[in-house]
């Protein structure tokens, strides 16, 4: 996936490093899921939360969590996790479910795709 700086700096601007990653692994982190952040720019910056965790690193159960809130309209939360063993690859999954997630929420949400919301009845004629 193709990622321009803008995307990068949508995610770094928004996105908590919580338990298991260090500070120092923010940038690497940041332009795994560079990708996201063209599905987030049509969402206004204070309207997102972006949260990435990290459990049992190199473990057998190593699991990796992308949370995102989205505050528009009404709050979303949405949730990707990974079992993958390669620290990489587990950040692809979750960041490859989190733009699919999104992608979904907006079609199920704008006009478009929902016809009840796309036709705009005529009134009663009065009379």
């Amino acid at each position: 996936m193709n990622a321009t700086p803008e995307d990068a700096s949508v995610i770094a601007q928004r996105l908590h490093l919580a338990a298991g990653f260090h500070s120092s692994e923010r940038d690497w982190v940041v332009d795994r899921l560079a990708a996201l952040g063209s599905r987030l720019r049509s969402y206004r910056d204070d309207e997102i939360e972006l949260e990435i965790s990290l459990k049992d690193r190199k473990g057998v159960e190593q699991r990796v969590m992308l949370q995102c809130w989205i505050n528009h309209g009404h709050r979303l939360h949405l949730v990707a996790t990974s079992s993958q063993r390669e620290l990489p690859a587990a950040l692809n999954e979750v960041r490859d479910e989190l733009i699919r997630q999104v992608g979904e929420t907006k079609t199920r949400t704008e006009p478009r795709s929902n016809r009840a919301l796309r036709s705009v009845p005529t009134p009663p004629e009065l009379g």
